[in-house]
């Protein structure tokens, strides 16, 4: 009977609120809700009037003003290497967020399960929790981004065998040995798919004399970008200013060229990937030569890096599928499966 009532209580509390996952990401935020799927994937900006912080834009539209806005508006990205930081902006994004997806109606508010980068600190969990919280949600939870990427492509926490994930997001790059529903191994670089961007901007300004925008550098990124060298390579025109002139300037842009630009910030996520190995014991090590390792994030996609971590490693190296919402499936597997994964969950004021 005490079961029966226990269930009908839980089902009356999903019926009054959308319980949700969120990947919170530097680039990118995302929401599952269960028995929908991702509902929202839009760019972690957002747009307001400097005067009084009115807000005028979020996601999508506040991502267009980015870097074009007049005196008197700013369009900002509120993330900064994985965690916040500009908490009412945070706030009001997710606020934003939250509200568009609940649907009409519905009294209560959502139990939020939130995805956090390994290295997050006390404090900054609790602001996570706070801006979660103040933005509408009744109950906080978080969750390590690699376990909720590793249960976002099926791989099994919970068991004694050991799997490494590789996750790229657009601040962080969070690298993770998980068995038994722990991090037995981890290791992060911030560094991802944004730092990218800034040194092939950085790049075509020292070499080209171009000025370019974050947003230009991210479509060289998607469209000639690479981290190995290619069968065939690649090119397109990019236009700019003459950054000692002021007088606007197109280039041809090579593959070989962006690979020089980006050297740097991808040697440093090799880099992370190596040492976290390092910090393997043997016995688990054998499992990851075994399995091989899952990349996921917005920037395992750029071209070739599975192929450069695999040939300095001598491990097998997967791009999972759909690697962009990895880490929000999962957090929505763990929130539908809470008394399963209870092991993977945090407290959002726990170290």
């Amino acid at each position: 009977m005490a079961f029966q009532i226990n269930r009908l209580k839980k089902t009356f509390s999903s019926m009054m609120s959308n319980d949700m996952a969120i990947d919170l990401g530097t680039a990118s935020t995302l929401i599952y809700i269960e028995g929908e799927g991702v509902v929202l994937n839009q760019p972690s900006v957002i747009a307001y009037r400097v005067s009084d912080k009115g807000i005028i834009a979020v996601g999508d539209e506040a991502k267009k003003m980015y870097g074009r806005t007049p005196g008197g508006l700013e369009s900002v990205r509120p993330m900064k290497d994985g965690v916040i930081a500009d908490f009412s902006l945070v706030e009001e994004m997710l606020r934003y967020f939250i509200h568009q997806q609940q649907k009409k109606g519905l009294m209560g508010h959502p139990r939020v399960l939130v995805s956090v980068p390994t290295g997050i600190t006390a404090v900054e969990s609790r602001a996570v929790r706070d801006s979660v919280e103040h933005a509408g949600a009744r109950e906080v939870f978080l969750v390590y981004e690699p376990i909720a990427a590793a249960i976002g492509v099926d791989i099994d926490v919970l068991s004694p065998s050991a799997s490494m994930i590789v996750d790229i997001g657009g601040g962080t790059t969070e690298i993770a040995v998980i068995a038994l529903a722990g991090l037995v191994a981890k290791g992060s670089a911030r560094v991802g798919g944004d730092e990218v961007d800034e040194y092939i901007q950085k790049w075509l300004k020292n070499n080209f004399h171009l000025d370019i925008g974050l947003n230009s550098s991210e479509e060289i990124k998607k469209k000639i970008g690479s981290a190995f060298i290619l069968d065939k390579e690649r090119e397109m025109e990019v236009r700019g200013m003459n950054y000692d002139t002021g007088i606007p300037k197109s280039i041809k842009l090579r593959s070989s060229d962006v690979r020089e630009a980006i050297r740097e910030p991808v040697k440093l996520i090799v880099s992370a990937v190596q040492e976290t190995l390092k910090k393997t014991k043997p016995e688990l090590s054998s499992d990851i030569v075994d399995k091989g390792i899952t990349m996921t994030g917005g920037g395992s996609l750029l071209y070739g890096l599975s192929e450069l971590i695999q040939e300095e490693l001598n491990i097998m190296v997967k791009v999972a599928d759909n690697p962009i919402e990895c880490v929000v499936r999962g957090a929505g597997k763990i929130l539908a499966n809470m008394d399963i994964y209870e092991k993977v969950i945090k407290k959002g004021d726990e170290e």
